[in-house]
């Protein structure tokens, strides 16, 4: 069966690419299709700014472009829910290389759950957890 999964990246994207630090401060999400614990090919998919829907605009990309699980490095706790709400299941990638090791990671399920203890800020930000206290500057 074929999986979609989405990995926050540094530009140009890719298998290549490092994988960015935070979800939210992406420059592209690398699109990434498995299939029985093989890599098929990758897509891009350019974040939407954070002003329209805020941290959850990105959550609503990714459900409609159909990922179903993201792998990152960091979040805050609301788009942490609103991935859980998607149905799109948070894993995290703290020791992985670039994308195409994550994803690698992910196809042998060699991968945590993203729990909530993880997330920056923990909902406590005056962004509402969306990014603790990431600056939102850029």
């Amino acid at each position: 069966m074929t999986h979609t999964i989405a990995v926050p990246s540094d530009a140009p994207g890719g298998l290549s690419a490092s994988i960015s630090a935070h979800f939210g401060h992406c420059e592209v999400f690398t699109l990434v299709e498995i299939d029985d614990g093989r890599v098929l090919g990758t897509s891009l998919l350019v974040p939407p700014a954070h002003d329209h829907g805020g941290c959850l605009a990105p959550v609503a990309a990714l459900a409609a472009a159909g990922v179903e699980a993201i792998v990152t490095g960091g979040m805050g706790a609301r788009p942490l829910l609103g991935f859980l709400e998607a149905g799109i299941r948070p894993y995290f990638a703290a020791d992985c290389a670039d994308v195409d090791d994550a994803a690698r990671a992910f196809a042998a399920g060699a991968l945590p759950a993203f729990a909530p203890e993880r997330s920056c800020g923990g909902g406590t930000g005056t962004d509402g957890g969306c990014c603790g206290e990431h600056d939102h500057d850029d």
